[in-house]
């Protein structure tokens, strides 16, 4: 603003439109203005993706009434989730277990002849241990039947097999209640467990924390 100095003493001058330091001072808040706008837009934005209504085994179909749709802001990985805009593949499997409302990678579904891993239902007769849960890893010993009606000393048959699912089995009269656990079984291992099986071995499983096969 210039000042006027004449007989009645200084008296200011109303700022023109064209004083450039009122245009650069609009400019600048119409900046400020833009980009927190921008900034709320981008922290708002969502997209919606599928997540599992309930736990997804290995080797299960995958089919929209087990999966629920959900808002979530994803940024950058987006892509690799199943979202509903690209459907859902007939067909498909999961190839790893899915958690409750999970987020549903798309490297977690696949064809069923992909799989490598097929769950085999085993009977467990004594009790699991707490940490023997869905998802966890478990080493699996088989003890043959011997030739005086007893059982051969155990053997680790598979090491670090993961769990797909535990069900109670039946109970015997007199006897405790049995136990099913689905354990995941490689292909080139699966010809050693069914064979036990057949041959009525006492099979066991225990926890095992490293959570790996060795």
């Amino acid at each position: 603003m210039s000042v006027s100095t004449g007989a009645g003493g200084p008296r200011l001058k109303k700022p023109s439109w064209k004083d450039p330091r009122l245009l650069i001072g609009i400019l600048l808040v119409l900046a400020s203005v833009v980009g927190v706008i921008s900034l709320l837009g981008a922290a708002d934005q969502t997209t919606e993706a599928f997540a599992a209504r309930e736990p997804i085994a290995v080797g299960e179909n995958v089919t929209a009434d087990k999966l629920t749709r959900v808002k979530v802001r994803l940024g950058d990985v987006e892509q690799h989730y199943l979202a509903p805009e690209s459907g859902l593949t007939e067909g498909l499997v999961a190839v790893q277990r899915i958690g409750k409302d999970q987020l549903v990678p798309r490297g977690s579904l696949g064809r069923l002849d992909a799989l490598d891993r097929k769950p085999v239902a085993v009977t467990i007769d004594e009790a699991l241990p707490a940490q023997a849960t869905a998802g966890s890893r478990v080493d699996v010993w088989v003890a043959l039947p011997d030739a005086r009606n007893g059982f051969s000393q155990p053997a680790l048959l598979l090491p670090g097999a993961e769990i797909a699912q535990i069900t109670p089995g039946s109970t015997a009269l007199g006897s405790a209640r049995s136990t099913v656990v689905m354990v995941l079984v490689p292909d080139e291992q699966m010809p050693k467990l069914l064979g036990a099986q057949a041959n009525k071995a006492k099979i066991s499983v225990v926890w095992n924390p490293g959570g790996t096969s060795r």
